[in-house]
């Protein structure tokens, strides 16, 4: 499973980011249009969201960015505790993710408000980040 405490609260995190047109099943054309959007993708940090049904691919802001001329959508990936699970050779495992968010959120108070998150740390690691009620955890 995991190394990880289980629970992480994380700041907002303002980000610039590419809405899929097909939900989690778009979310590598996003991350692709995203991508080819940024000069520079090293130390870059990237997320993907889900709430709603939408899903989008996101890109932490820098000082540098500027969205408009990237014509890339800004937003804010709200804080709060998280449940947090560990994923590693996540590629291979791509088709399995949804129903990894289900398993933490049987087992956790999920926050409907926020989005759940995908925290890509490196091209082997993926942290699965869901969004719990801070006070029934």
């Amino acid at each position: 499973m995991s190394d990880l405490d289980p629970y992480v609260t994380l700041e907002d995190i303002p980000v610039m980011f590419v809405r899929s047109r097909s939900g989690p099943k778009g979310a590598r054309e996003a991350f692709d249009t995203l991508e080819s959007r940024l000069a520079n993708l090293k130390g870059r940090r990237f997320y993907g969201t889900f709430l709603n049904g939408e899903y989008c691919a996101c890109v932490a802001r820098i000082s540098t960015d500027e969205p408009a001329t990237a014509k890339l959508e800004e937003g804010t990936i709200p804080g709060g505790v998280y449940a947090r699970r560990k994923i590693d050779d996540w590629e291979s495992k791509v088709p399995r993710l949804a129903l990894m968010f289900e398993e933490m959120a049987s087992q956790n108070p999920v926050d409907v408000t926020r989005p759940s998150v995908e925290f890509y740390r490196s091209q082997k690691e993926l942290i699965l980040l869901l969004p719990v009620r801070a006070s029934e955890k």
